[in-house]
Parts: structure tokens; C-alpha cells; sequence
């Protein structure tokens, strides 16, 4: 007897129907608990009580749902509303800097084409970047890694398993995509929870298809001004939010369609069991767990954008300022972009303002403001009226709005979450592959979305 090997029991190797699985990992963990119960005394019988009844309502198929996208709502709402006064005391810090080096290129009589390339192309996009996506990500991240420490988030993962399992997906991979919310990049790298490489590929390439917080300014300013912008305040309000909302909805359903596709086509494979033990609600330790969301999510995934934004400042200002036959490159691809863009419901300017704002969403809305005032520098309007205007001058329509908000919700992935797709896959095939799905897609439902309204007179 002292000779025989125990072999772990492995239920994926075994044909077995998913309910059979379900009821002999259900029985294995009934016996463990009344061996338990054997051998350990507890000081009370109703030690996990309170546990069972919050997952009772937490975990429930009526309530559990609406109650995560309630929460959901809640953090975006406190990142969003959170983020601004930070943003706008960092952005003035920031151009208080751009003002003092301006004054020292002058001091020292540096060529205009140096201060406007390193200056107003290089620090400027640094500037934006940073301003915009450092306070959403210091606020989301902390409050993300709170529920965590909670023990919340794998009630997510419970909730929508069941959806994500029709999708031949993971159900980790429902973890994965909240974290994306926060940031693509961030969003990619926790997928590294998911053991099967088929199906963390799969989360991989889909983790573009949910917002991220560089585009919901997009998302959210496009939606106040142009849908609903003749209501009253509050109707407006609550148009844009709907719409917004309806948006981050669009994303999973894509998500969950691209997951099942992928599954049966390129990604072919065995769907893996995901036994999911519910952890014990738990006080969260605070300090803990913001000082591990700042250094190891926050401030890594800045950098990696950083890295990415100072080149690209650089590209777009000479994109905007070499000219040949006194046009500019920009106004040429630009208009050699227009007819493919008419497609869509866009113009030649809305595609290279995102194809320029490739190293970070948040560049994409001050590009095109530059694009239409030709000012050779990125910049911003004061009031969002004044931004309406100028748009609505540049034949902007309700449809043109709703196709930009729609292309930058399931457009290409920013040049950081790419490179931190090539760096998590070690794969060059599988960042291009993650590239052309996404743009195929935003490609295809734009212009679903603009021949339909052209066709029924709605445009």
C-alpha cells in the first residue's frame, strides 16, 4: 500500500456533460465541508451566515445582474465626476510647464521648429496624455482592487459566467473585461488569470471591445451635445447618460459575439471547466490595496503610455506642419481618406485624427479640433457649445456623432494595449490579428449604421 500513487482526479479529461460536472464538484465540495465540520469546532454555527444570505441576493439570477451594473455605474460615476477637478489642476500644472519651457526656448533662441516639434508636438501630447489618463486610473483602479479585497469580484465572475460559457469563453474572462473598463492595457495584462492559453488569448483580443477610461470623454461629451441637445437639462442629462450606457452594453454583446466566433474559427478548442470557489466576504485592508493599485496598475500602466505618447507628439505636429504645395500632410491624407470615411459617416479628418491618436484615445478629440481650425498644434475649446459649433460647421450631424462614438468604442486598440498584447502573447500575429478584428468591426457596423439611416431618410 505504501507503493500506490494517488492520481489527482482531472474532470477535463473525461467527456462529461456540464451538469454531471457541475454535481460531482458540488458532492466533492459537500464532503469536504462535513469532514470538516468533523474535525474543526467553530466558536459559532453561524459563522458564515451573513455570507450566504449577501450571496443569496449578490449571486441571484433576478437580482445579482442589476445590482453589478449598479456598482458598475456607481465607479464609473465617482471616476468620471471624480477625476475631473484632478484632471483640470494637473492639466494647469502641466501647461504652467509648457509656458516656462516655451519662455526658455525663446530665452535661448531656439529655432521655431524645434520648440513647435518638442514643445507643442512632444510635451503637449506628453501633457494631455498624462492629465487625462493618470486621476481616472488613480480613482477607478483603487476602488476596482477594493472589491477585489472584498471578495466581490468573483461573484462577477459568477454572475456572468453562465453568459461568457455560451460564448465558449472563460468565465474569468467577465474579470478581465471589468478590468478593461479602467484600461485596455491593464485589462490585458490581468488575463494572465485565466489558465487555458486558448481562451486568454480570446480575452485578449476582445478586452478592446469594452471602453476604456481614454474613451469615454469621447463617448460621454459627443453624447451631451449631440444626443438630446435641444431637451431640457435634466432630459438631456438623461438622454446622454442612456446613451452612454447603451454604448458600454453594445461592447460586451460584441464581446460575448467575438468570444463565441473566434471560439469556432481561429481559437477551436474545448471549452475549460471553471470551478469557482466563492471566497469569504472580508474587511478590506485600505492603504494596502491603494498603494499596490497605484505602483503596480496605475503609475505601470502610465508608463507604458509615456513611452508610447512622446514619439507620437512628435508625428502628429509634423503631420500638421510639413507642407507640400502649400497643404499640409495632414489635409492630404485627409482628403485622400474622405470618399472611404463618406462610407461611414465620417470625414477624411475624423479618420487620421484616429489613426494620429493611436498612442492614447484621449489625443483623439483635441487632433480634430487642431484638424479644423488648422492651427498646427493640438489644443481645446473652451465650453462645449463652442466645440458643437465648430463641429456642426464642419457638417457634423447627429449620425456623424453617433458613427464616431461607435468606431471609437470598437476601433483598433491604443498603442499601449498593443504593446502590452504583443509583450502578454509573445506574439507579433496575434497583436496584428487583435488589430485588424477590432477595425473590421468598427468598420462594418458604421457603415451598417450609415447606409440604414441614409436608406430610411434619417440621416
Amino acid at each position: 500500500m505504501k507503493n500506490q500513487r494517488f492520481i489527482p482526479l482531472n474532470l477535463d479529461d473525461y467527456d462529461i456533460k456540464p451538469y454531471y460536472r457541475d454535481s460531482i464538484v458540488s458532492n466533492i465540495y459537500k464532503n469536504a465541508e462535513n469532514i470538516c465540520n468533523d474535525v474543526i469546532e467553530y466558536n459559532s454555527k453561524d459563522y458564515n451566515n451573513l455570507d450566504r444570505k449577501l450571496d443569496r441576493i449578490l449571486t441571484s439570477r433576478i437580482a445579482g445582474l442589476p445590482i453589478m451594473l449598479l456598482l458598475l455605474g456607481i465607479i464609473f460615476w465617482i471616476t468620471i465626476t471624480g477625476a475631473n477637478y484632478p484632471s483640470q489642476l494637473l492639466s494647469a500644472a502641466l501647461f504652467w510647464v509648457e509656458e516656462r519651457l516655451t519662455n526658455l526656448f525663446v530665452s535661448i533662441n531656439a529655432p521655431m521648429w524645434l520648440h513647435g516639434m518638442l514643445v507643442l508636438g512632444c510635451y503637449r501630447t506628453l501633457a494631455w496624455v498624462v492629465s487625462v489618463m493618470l486621476p481616472p486610473m488613480a480613482i477607478f483602479f483603487p476602488i476596482f482592487t477594493l472589491l477585489e479585497d472584498l471578495g466581490y469580484l468573483p461573484r462577477v465572475a459568477f454572475n456572468l459566467d453562465r453568459y461568457f460559457n455560451k460564448a465558449c469563453a472563460h468565465g474569468k474572462q467577465a474579470l478581465t473585461m471589468c478590468m478593461g473598463f479602467g484600461c485596455n492595457a491593464a485589462g490585458v495584462i490581468s488575463c494572465r488569470i485565466i489558465e487555458s492559453p486558448r481562451e486568454k488569448l480570446i480575452a485578449m483580443i476582445t478586452n478592446n471591445l469594452v471602453p476604456c477610461n481614454g474613451r469615454f470623454p469621447t463617448l460621454i461629451t459627443l453624447s451631451s451635445i449631440f444626443m438630446g441637445g435641444s431637451l431640457a437639462f435634466g432630459l438631456k442629462t438623461g438622454i446622454a447618460s442612456m446613451v452612454v450606457v447603451s454604448m458600454v452594453l453594445l461592447g460586451i454583446a460584441i464581446t460575448l459575439l467575438l468570444s463565441w466566433l473566434l471560439s469556432k474559427t481561429i481559437l477551436k478548442g474545448i471549452p475549460s471547466s471553471f470551478t469557482l470557489e466563492l471566497p469569504p466576504y472580508r474587511k478590506p485592508q485600505v492603504l494596502k490595496v491603494i498603494v499596490r493599485s497605484i505602483f503596480d496598475r496605475t503609475l505601470f500602466v502610465l508608463g507604458r503610455a509615456v513611452v508610447v505618447a512622446a514619439p507620437a507628439g512628435i508625428v502628429i505636429w509634423l503631420f500638421s506642419n510639413i507642407h507640400i504645395n502649400n497643404s499640409s500632410i495632414l489635409n492630404i491624407c485627409a482628403n485622400f481618406l474622405h470618399p472611404f470615411a463618406h462610407l461611414i459617416g465620417m470625414d477624411g479628418y475624423i479618420i487620421m485624427a484616429f489613426i494620429l491618436g493611436l498612442p492614447a484615445n484621449e489625443i483623439v478629440i483635441p487632433i480634430l479640433i487642431m484638424s479644423y481650425m488648422s492651427t498646427g498644434a493640438m489644443l481645446e475649446l473652451d465650453s462645449l457649445y463652442a466645440l458643437k459649433q465648430l463641429l456642426m460647421d464642419n457638417g457634423w450631424t447627429w449620425l456623424t456623432a453617433l458613427n464616431v462614438m461607435l468606431f471609437s468604442l470598437l476601433h483598433w486598440p491604443c498603442a499601449t494595449t498593443l504593446w502590452t498584447i504583443k509583450k502578454e502573447s509573445d506574439s507579433n500575429k496575434w497583436t496584428i490579428t487583435t488589430f485588424i478584428l477590432t477595425t473590421l468591426i468598427a468598420i462594418i457596423v458604421c457603415f451598417i449604421v450609415t447606409q440604414l439611416s441614409r436608406l430610411f431618410g434619417i440621416a
